[in-house]
């Protein structure tokens, strides 16, 4: 079965170009479920039938996983069974007729203007206020993900064109996102005058964004420098960088974006995964309706 997986995910990787943390989550779940149904006494994938795959899934919801949890198992294998019915490894394909659960979505989470202004307005002009200044701006500059900030590299920033390069998102190709210009500030201040005070006695060359010690700046201690910020800024919420991400989205929206190129921007590789930022305008269309029409 690994040598099956192991030529599952080089498809993943040079057919599909997906990128690294997709093919890890795909090794992740193929290799749980066949641990499973190793249990049950399946040991081969011809060996599996469909009421194993729902045995699985129901051991998942018992578990107490959650239904957005299930649907990537339920991808994950449906994509892997896919590729062994289409190669000739299995005759009966178990994922047939396998629904995913259905996912309630819950309300998008994202800043007003107003709130993003004051939490950018709170760093000071120690060194650490400047890089945090830089990392903030950033974030809300250019919609990264967090683990894309923390992945960069001095090369992936070019302050006097004004954008920033991610990579390994949108079909395992890299993405220029442009930058404004207090963010570019932001940079070149850091970039020039405080990451050299960071890089004392460091082994990192190349990260971007430093800690004290000198290392690559931590997801958990980006996560925490956002919480002691809303905390500052009294925003009564629990702030994380994916808020920071759907405030760069809705804003752009709210402001005339088209949708194909805030799917470039945010590198979804689906444009449905785009498309929840629509909510938000429809409701505040609703809103201006309710509000304004002398019949509503």
């Amino acid at each position: 079965m690994e040598k099956i997986m192991e030529r599952f995910l080089l498809y993943l990787q040079n057919e599909k170009q997906a990128a690294k943390n997709t093919i890890e989550a795909y090794r992740r779940d193929i290799r749980e479920f066949f641990a499973f149904a190793k249990e049950k006494g399946a040991s081969e994938p011809a060996q599996i039938s469909q009421t194993d795959v729902i045995s699985y899934l129901l051991r998942l919801k018992n578990s107490g996983k959650s239904a957005s949890t299930v649907n990537r198992r339920v991808a994950s294998l449906r994509n892997f069974f896919a590729y062994m019915h289409s190669e000739g490894l299995i005759k009966e394909n178990p994922m047939n007729d396998i629904k995913s659960p259905r996912v309630e979505r819950k309300e998008l989470e994202y800043l007003t203007i107003e709130e993003v202004d004051r939490l950018l307005s709170l760093p000071d002009t120690s060194a650490k206020g400047i890089r945090d200044k830089a990392i903030l701006e950033v974030l809300y500059a250019t919609g990264i993900r967090v683990s894309e900030l923390v992945e960069a590299n001095l090369e992936d920033v070019n302050t006097r064109m004004g954008f920033i390069t991610c990579h390994g998102n949108l079909q395992g190709k890299p993405r220029i996102v442009p930058m404004g210009r207090p963010a570019r500030a932001a940079m070149e201040e850091y970039i020039y005058d405080v990451r050299p005070k960071f890089a004392l006695n460091s082994g990192e060359d190349n990260a971007l964004f430093l800690n004290y010690k000198g290392e690559r700046i931590s997801r958990q201690g980006l996560w925490k420098l956002i919480r002691e910020y809303a905390a500052a800024a009294g925003l009564q919420r629990h702030i994380t960088p994916q808020i920071l991400r759907n405030s760069f989205a809705v804003h752009m929206i709210q402001n005339g974006a088209d949708l194909k190129s805030l799917q470039e921007l945010l590198g979804h590789e689906d444009l449905a995964a785009t498309q929840i930022y629509l909510s938000v305008t429809k409701n505040r269309i609703k809103e201006v309706y309710d509000k304004t029409h002398p019949r509503a």
